[in-house]
């Protein structure tokens, strides 16, 4: 199988990898779930996490072809649309992502300018799509549950899985946020565990379980059905929809949900500036 390079970018205060993935022979690259540095104390954002990615593209000769979010965080924003300004590259995220746009923009009254067809992306992935990063074949599969629009991306002999799983000393994702369900999460991770057991899986966060001290951002699939704490081989769809209704509950909403989804849903731009200039994120009161 074809085996792609990776390079894993870890933004620590929100436990969350960003990945180069590109092709050795032509130096085709694809870009995955980058982060825009964000205070939200003073509501200032910085680029010294994406800056971090975009040198290392310059430096090693590599051609962005795709920038890829595998899904709307809710726990950072998006540096996609600040990368493609200065790499070049297609935006791009999954063909479900306007059931996305359409929740959180009914929360946050958005006007009649903001399009819930995910137009401001440059190409939309449908679930089993195929492409090519350089030589190497790639392929979509749509992967819900945490959200409705979640996509695990094939290259090669890697697998980008965003939120879906985590390592398997820290399990599954969450389903209570709008369009999760944890029954539809034990389906997609089924897809995944169909991959060959030696796939590479890069997971887009970790939290460092009890034990263990260091963030990993790389596992397999073979590691995952065995020694997944939530949902490794024997473990039945009720048991795992039990399990992950009986935890949700007691997560809270994450730090930086309301502005993230405001900026994510919109392929990595801010609200539009008002009459002073000023870009606006809104606060919606008792609403989630």
């Amino acid at each position: 199988m074809q085996h792609p390079e990776v390079k894993a970018f870890l933004h620590a205060p929100s436990g969350t990898f960003s990945y180069v993935v590109w092709d050795p022979a032509t130096l085709s690259a694809a870009i995955f779930d980058s982060v825009l540095d964000y205070d939200d104390a003073s509501g200032r954002t910085a680029h010294h996490s994406s800056d971090e990615i975009v040198s290392f593209v310059k430096d090693h000769g590599l051609c962005t072809s795709f920038i890829i979010d595998t899904h709307v965080h809710a726990d950072h924003l998006s540096a996609m649309k600040r990368i493609q300004r200065q790499l070049g590259g297609k935006l791009c995220a999954s063909e479900h992502i306007g059931a996305v746009q359409s929740h959180f923009g009914r929360l946050f009254n958005t006007d009649d300018h903001f399009a819930c067809d995910g137009s401001q992306f440059d190409h939309l992935f449908t679930d089993g799509e195929t492409y090519r990063l350089g030589t190497i074949e790639a392929r979509v599969i749509h992967t819900p549950g945490h959200t409705p629009a979640c996509m695990t991306h094939v290259i090669g002999d890697a697998a980008f899985v965003g939120d879906t799983l985590f390592m398997p000393d820290s399990g599954t994702a969450r389903c209570d946020f709008p369009g999760g369900d944890a029954a539809t999460l034990y389906r997609s991770i089924q897809k995944i565990f169909a991959l060959p057991p030696n796939t590479r899986l890069f997971l887009c966060h970790d939290y460092k379980s009890p034990g263990r001290d260091e963030f990993v951002c790389e596992t397999t699939v073979a590691a995952q059905r065995r020694d997944n704490i939530h949902i490794h081989d024997g473990i039945g769809e009720a048991e795992f929809v039990a399990m992950r209704s009986r935890r949700d509950a007691t997560l809270p909403m994450p730090k930086l949900i309301l502005p993230s989804v405001q900026v994510n849903m919109r392929a990595g731009q801010f609200p539009p500036a008002e009459g002073n200039g000023v870009h606006y994120l809104k606060i919606p009161l008792n609403a989630i």
